[in-house]
């Protein structure tokens, strides 16, 4: 036998004649119009639409753009309700779990009568809600899944998933409890289950470390508070307290002991400088001069500058706000435990904190002159 090629012929290119268009007859209406106005026209007609165009574009009706969404809804209401299903399965496969919502959400206001459909419909729409993390809808949909056929396996999981994510731990386990009574092997459940019996755990373990915390924090600030009023140190809490003593607090040397030496944070001020030293740390059984000569720890420069004249360990006094506003000369080889003990004078803290000025001696006497009590006691 013998047989035959057809040969393949290539199309000709469209050659106008002398009266024929210059573009193909099927074309001739966009030969004045741009790329762009060929493109619009074209998104218009189905087989080319990138986008919806919702009239004709001369703002009327766009005819073929109704008939597609038409064909959407031929058919009895069960089987456009189907349609819908599966091309929102199709959807969440390549997890567009939104758009495969939206059908799901269509396929459900067509209230169609067959329970199997609507079971399905809400069931996957609230996949895709657990999915995007709209857990408390999820929850939603599965119930109304759980209203038409209560042996829905995946919604019981579904539920206790979302439950888990809202940290409703109990409810999540009950939802599985109610799987379970309909399929006791199911090894979803089963390992939901086992991962919030564990966290369950860690929370409650989380909640015992903090509950005892809290409670060592109260003790040591009982026993704290206790060794204060033993030593009769009184504290003063300004409207305005220092940026410096937010992060720096009065505490026990041993937390544990209520005679253990008490650490205390210090503000010491220059006045005739106008500047300020801060210490973090100060021992209440350290002396005025151990803070001095701290403080007097230096670069040669900085007593050579004008404002520092007569600045050195020896030449320093010291002095210390009273609870009536006034001021006291403190010894520099009396310890802060002393300072702060006497009933008379009273020195406290303030903001649980040491407040001391450092004057030279040879300017003492003038500084101290033109100190103002009430002024003392309104800037506090």
């Amino acid at each position: 036998m013998s047989s035959t090629k057809k040969e393949y012929k290539k199309p000709q290119k469209y050659v106008p004649g002398i009266n024929d268009p210059i573009l193909p007859p099927q074309l001739a209406e966009f030969q004045d119009k741009s790329t762009d106005e060929v493109l619009t026209e074209l998104n218009r007609m189905p087989f080319f639409m990138t986008k919806l165009d919702n009239s004709d574009g001369d703002g009327g009706e766009n005819v073929e753009l109704e008939a597609l969404k038409a064909l959407a809804y031929e058919g009895e209401p069960h089987e456009i309700a189907e349609n819908f299903k599966k091309q929102g399965n199709d959807l969440y496969k390549v997890k567009r779990f939104r758009d495969a919502r939206e059908l799901y959400s269509k396929g459900i206001d067509v209230k169609c009568q067959v329970n199997t459909i609507n079971e399905s419909l809400y069931a996957n729409r609230a996949a895709c809600e657990l999915e995007i993390k709209n857990y408390r809808r999820c929850i939603n949909d599965c119930k109304q899944a759980l209203q038409l056929n209560p042996k829905n396996i995946k919604c019981y999981y579904r539920i206790a998933k979302a439950f888990t994510a809202l940290e409703r731990l109990d409810e999540a386990l009950e939802s599985i409890e109610f799987g379970e009574k309909i399929d006791n092997t199911n090894k979803s459940l089963k390992t939901l289950k086992l991962h919030i019996e564990t966290k369950q755990l860690e929370i409650e373990a989380r909640r015992l470390k903090l509950e005892n915390e809290k409670k060592e924090r109260e003790n040591y600030q009982f026993i704290l508070n206790s060794a204060i009023e033993l030593r009769n140190i009184t504290n003063i809490k300004t409207s305005k307290p220092a940026e410096l003593l937010r992060e720096a607090s009065i505490k026990l040397e041993n937390p544990l002991e209520l005679e253990s030496q008490l650490i205390i944070p210090a503000v010491v001020l220059f006045p005739l400088s106008d500047e300020f030293d801060f210490i973090a740390e100060v021992g209440e059984l350290s002396t005025v001069q151990d803070v001095i000569d701290i403080l007097m720890e230096r670069p040669p420069e900085w007593f050579e500058r004008p404002e520092h004249k007569g600045y050195s360990s020896k030449s320093l006094l010291a002095f210390m706000e009273t609870e009536g506003g006034g001021l006291v000369k403190a010894g520099k080889k009396l310890t802060f435990h002393d300072i702060l003990r006497k009933e008379k004078p009273n020195v406290p803290l303030f903001d649980s904190a040491l407040k001391v000025f450092l004057v030279p001696k040879d300017q003492s006497d003038d500084w101290l002159s033109k100190w103002d009590k009430e002024k003392a006691l309104a800037r506090r």
